[in-house]
């Protein structure tokens, strides 16, 4: 125990005072008496008086000397006290330059790291600081704890008492001495049981912040790098496409369902562009900001999943573009048909128009089909009415190339495009596959007379004008059938009865 308590310190340090103030106001009287002891004692001779004067001398002697040790024994127990309050004094001060310092470096830690690494260095020094204050713990709270002990007796501020005029300006006594380490002690004792809840409370909170930034960030990092794996496997894919200009034109559906499919497997990695872009909105309420590393990885990331996203719907498009203008289904070989000026061109509903860039207009008939119909109105001066239609029919007939087509060759065609149902409505892109087959094998036939373009589009304008003339893009099958057979090869008795 550190401290006496404080009414038998006072009581030891007056008693001392006391003794001290006899012992200095006769100490010339005892000095005197005892050098003239022998003396006194040999002026009385052999007699009784002299031995009872030497006998209570010797007394006397021995009880000064008793009590001069009493004296300095009081004076050296109190000087022993304050040099343990000293040491207890200097063990608090140690204590505040140790808490001062681990809480400018705590200081130096913050704020939060904008990265795993530099957050993993973070939680390193936390649970370091961590187990010091554990270590710490018993020599803080036992310092605490020995100056509570011994200032609890103590006045609020000790009085002072005037020093002696004997005594050094710079001298102080056992009793100022205690009394200043008591108000030092009161101080430091306070200064360190503050600081100490204090960094214990804010390393704490620290911690905890530095646990929950740890965490959102390694699930964010986490997210990230398998967010990366995905869209180095997409993109690898999409570095793999040929330009659609070098691709066949047979293989050009293929291309556009595998780029399909690939649309439709590529559609998870935007839930985990939204994850992560979810996990980073929740740094900010934790005042934790990415590093600028981790922001431009985010940045990267989000900026090549649009690319991404934006290349497979570019390819898609160049794809279904190429197979709608070149693929079995198109009308780009019936370019052809025309030659400068007039451009062949389709409308929304694939019905084909005609544009003369010398006069800057447009039409719906074929221009061979108008000089078609200029050489029959020359027929129109025939004079009997059968033999004009016949002549024009013929005429028609002719310009078509249906003349060489053979009755049951059409039933074939019908056959093969599964035109069984009367009433079904055709598209226009329908009807010319139903064309392009019958031409294809006229042509077979007849490489000098048939030119399958010019022919196709011909035939095909000449069924529009017949059975579609407000040119919304549908025929019917019946009417295929009867305009292909009315004008084909054969009797029409056998006519009538293909219909």
């Amino acid at each position: 125990m550190i401290g006496l308590n404080f009414s038998l310190r006072e009581l030891l340090t007056k008693f001392e005072k006391d003794i001290q103030a006899e012992i200095d106001a006769h100490n010339d009287i005892f000095k005197s008496i005892d050098g003239n002891r022998q003396k006194m004692v040999k002026a009385l001779g052999n007699s009784e008086e002299a031995t009872m004067l030497q006998h209570r001398l010797d007394d006397m002697n021995q009880r000064w000397n008793d009590l001069k040790a009493k004296s300095a024994s009081i004076r050296a127990h109190l000087e022993a006290s304050a040099e343990k309050w000293n040491r207890l004094l200097a063990s608090l001060e140690e204590l505040i330059k140790w808490l001062n310092m681990k809480d400018e470096e705590l200081k130096k830690q913050m704020p939060l790291g904008g990265d795993v690494p530099a957050l993993q260095l973070q939680y390193d020094h936390c649970k370091a600081l961590r187990r010091e204050l554990k270590e710490k713990e018993y020599s803080v709270l036992n310092a605490v704890d020995q100056a509570r002990v011994f200032l609890a007796d103590q006045p609020i501020e000790a009085p002072e008492e005037p020093r002696r005029s004997l005594q050094s300006k710079t001298e102080l006594t056992p009793e100022e001495r205690a009394q200043k380490i008591a108000k030092a002690m009161r101080k430091q004792s306070s200064e360190v049981k503050e600081k100490w809840e204090s960094l214990n409370a804010v390393s704490s909170n620290w911690q905890k912040q530095v646990d929950k930034a740890l965490e959102k960030l390694k699930d964010l990092q986490g997210a990230m790098d398998d967010l990366d794996v995905d869209m180095k496997e997409a993109e690898a894919v999409r570095n793999g496409w040929k330009p659609v200009g070098d691709l066949l034109i047979d293989s050009l559906q293929d291309h556009i369902e595998k780029t399909m499919a690939f649309r439709e497997e590529i559609a998870p990695i935007n839930l985990k562009v939204k994850a992560v872009n979810d996990l980073s909105s929740q740094l900010s309420p934790l005042d934790l900001h990415p590093s600028l590393k981790m922001s431009r990885q985010l940045d990267d990331l989000n900026m090549r999943w649009k690319l991404l996203q934006v290349s497979v719907e570019d390819h898609l498009k160049q794809l279904q573009e190429a197979h709608r203008d070149f693929g079995p289904c198109s009308q780009h070989f019936l370019s052809t048909s025309v030659q400068l000026p007039w451009q062949r061109s389709i409308s929304h509903n694939k019905v084909p128009y005609y544009i003369n860039h010398q006069t800057q207009t447009t039409c719906w008939d074929h221009p061979k089909m108008t000089e078609l119909f200029q050489s029959l109105a020359d027929l129109n001066n025939v004079r009997f009415s059968a033999y004009r239609t016949a002549i024009k029919i013929r005429r028609l007939q002719k310009a078509l190339c249906l003349d060489l087509l053979e009755l049951n060759t059409t039933n074939e065609v019908f056959k093969q495009h599964k035109l069984n149902q009367n009433d079904q409505l055709l598209s226009v892109p329908d009807v010319i596959n139903c064309l392009t087959t019958t031409y294809d094998g006229l042509e077979q036939m007849h490489k000098d007379l048939v030119n399958v373009p010019l022919c196709v589009d011909m035939c095909l304008n000449w069924l529009l004008n017949v059975y579609d003339t407000g040119r919304t893009g549908k025929i019917r099958v019946q009417s295929l059938k009867i305009g292909l057979m009315s004008l084909s090869k054969g009797l029409l008795e056998e006519k009538y009865r293909c219909m």
